[in-house]
Parts: structure tokens; C-alpha cells; sequence
């Protein structure tokens, strides 16, 4: 397995002078997913939990469903320069029902830990249909359980206390209780490692739960929640137009700026209770 971080010596300037010391980054390294055999896409990621990232890429890119639909994922042999496995090359094997990507519609998937739909080769290809659409989701979060969730959050990104360059993703019940927690240096990957864990645990369509983002909500997050039937998504920064209007037309509460005790409620109020409804 890849290493998650990476010792480098650093040259820190400061008033008082010059000193060189080691610093921890966090490492970024390519991850080949291959689709029987066949290269489907390159993710540039944080190493570890790989298998989940990769079902949970294929949950939001409507190739599978459910975790029956991949019957195994195995790591190919991707020798680095000392002659070692690198763990950056990953075979999936799809069940014999689920169909393979269609083919027809050249898509690029190549994406950078910055960003998560860059790659695609058409803009038409960026918007998904859902199979669990989050709009009749009628559960409801209370918003002093939202105000707890990011500090809950924040204590479980380890790496991101050495290294300070993780993305962080939770996944949260209505009640506040942390399922699961993951870091990358893609905001989306962090997503899909979360993802990617609920469709194994076999928790899938995610109705009822809270997707907590350390950072902003930006378009492709808000879609991936969407693919998973995620109805409630909460980010410390502030969404993107696109992010706000995407979550519109799937009905997903869209929650920014949740710092402290005060939140920004952009889509879908009706799901929140302990607060007045904001103005139209």
C-alpha cells in the first residue's frame, strides 16, 4: 500500500531566521481503475481505502448500484522504479447482470485531485439520473445535531492534524452519529471513499443520512450525493451557483457555511427542525 504521507525537508524563514527541519505532506499519487480489465479512469488521491473509493466512483458514475453489482476488486501489478507493487492500479469485475459503460459517448475520465468532472469529455455526460432520487426523502435534522458535526468531523481527520492538506467527508445518521469518516487530497475522492464504504456495508440508497464536507460544496459533490440518495448535505464554506441549483432540482437540503452555531440554508428548509424556516 502507498504511503498517506510523505517526509520532506523544508526551509522555514521566519524573524528569527533560517531553519531547515523535515515536514509531513500528504501524499498524492495516481490510481488506475480498470473496468474488467479495460482502463476506465485515473484519479490522483491520498493512498489507502482504495477499494471504497473505487465502489464508490462507480456508484456515482450510475455503473453500479449496489455491491452485488462488482463481484471483486484486485490490485494489478504496477511495479515502481525499486520493482515493487505500487498498489496504483486497480481491476474491478463486474456481476454478469450489470451492464458496461455505454461506450458510444467518448468520455475522458482522467481527473486531478482538484477536480472531479473536468475529465469528462461532454457536458451532457456531467448531469446523472439517480436510482435513488433523495427529493421524497421526508427525513428531518434538528440543527443544534448540524452545528456538532463539524467539530465531530474534524476530530476524526487524523492525517489532516500531521499534514494540514486533507480533504475530510462524513457520513452522519439524523442524530449526529459518525458512520464514517475519510481524507483525500480530493475533496471528491474523500466523497467516493465514503460512498464507496456505505454501498459495501450494504447501507445503500443512503436515505436518512448527513454528508459533511470540510470544505465547499461544489457541483460534482452535491451530484455524487445525489447518486447515493444522500438528502442532506452540510459544508463549512459556501456552495457554488451550480451546486445550489443542482441540489434544487434533486431535492437535497444544501447547507454552507455551518460554523459555530450559524448555518446558511440554500435548498429544501422543510427538512430542518429548531429553526424558523429562512425567508423566502
Amino acid at each position: 500500500m502507498g504511503r498517506i504521507t510523505v517526509r520532506r525537508p523544508v526551509r522555514r524563514i521566519g524573524p528569527n531566521g533560517e531553519t531547515t527541519r523535515p515536514d509531513t505532506l500528504a501524499a498524492e499519487e495516481p490510481l488506475e481503475i480498470r473496468l474488467d480489465g479495460k482502463p476506465l479512469t485515473v484519479t490522483m488521491r491520498t493512498p489507502g481505502h482504495d477499494v471504497e473509493l473505487t465502489h464508490g466512483f462507480l456508484l456515482t458514475e450510475s455503473v453500479v448500484t449496489a455491491r452485488e453489482d462488482v463481484t471483486a476488486a484486485r490490485y494489478c501489478d504496477s511495479p515502481g522504479p525499486d520493482g515493487r507493487n505500487t498498489y496504483n492500479v486497480l481491476d474491478v469485475q463486474l456481476a454478469p447482470h450489470v451492464p458496461r459503460p455505454d461506450n458510444s459517448v467518448e468520455r475522458n475520465f482522467y481527473t486531478t485531485s482538484s477536480c472531479g468532472v473536468c475529465g469528462k469529455a461532454a457536458l451532457d455526460a456531467v448531469r446523472l439520473r439517480s436510482a435513488h432520487p433523495p427529493e421524497s426523502d421526508d427525513s428531518r435534522v434538528s440543527t443544534e445535531t448540524l452545528v456538532e458535526l463539524p467539530e465531530k468531523l474534524r476530530a476524526a481527520q487524523r492525517v489532516f492534524d500531521t499534514t494540514g492538506g486533507l480533504h475530510g467527508s462524513g457520513l452522519f445518521d439524523t442524530a449526529g452519529e459518525l458512520l464514517a469518516a475519510r481524507e483525500d487530497v480530493g475533496r471528491h475522492n474523500a466523497v467516493d471513499k465514503v460512498l464507496g464504504w456505505a454501498l459495501l456495508d450494504g447501507r445503500t440508497p443512503l436515505r436518512g443520512h448527513v454528508l459533511m464536507l470540510s470544505g465547499r460544496a461544489s457541483f460534482e459533490l452535491v451530484q455524487k450525493a445525489a447518486m447515493a440518495g444522500i438528502p442532506t448535505i452540510a459544508a463549512v464554506s459556501a456552495p457554488s451557483s451550480l451546486a445550489a441549483e443542482l441540489a434544487e432540482e434533486q431535492g437535497i437540503t444544501l447547507i454552507g457555511f455551518l460554523r459555530g452555531s450559524s448555518m446558511n440554508v440554500y435548498t429544501r428548509p422543510d427538512r430542518l427542525s429548531g429553526a424558523e424556516a429562512p425567508e423566502e
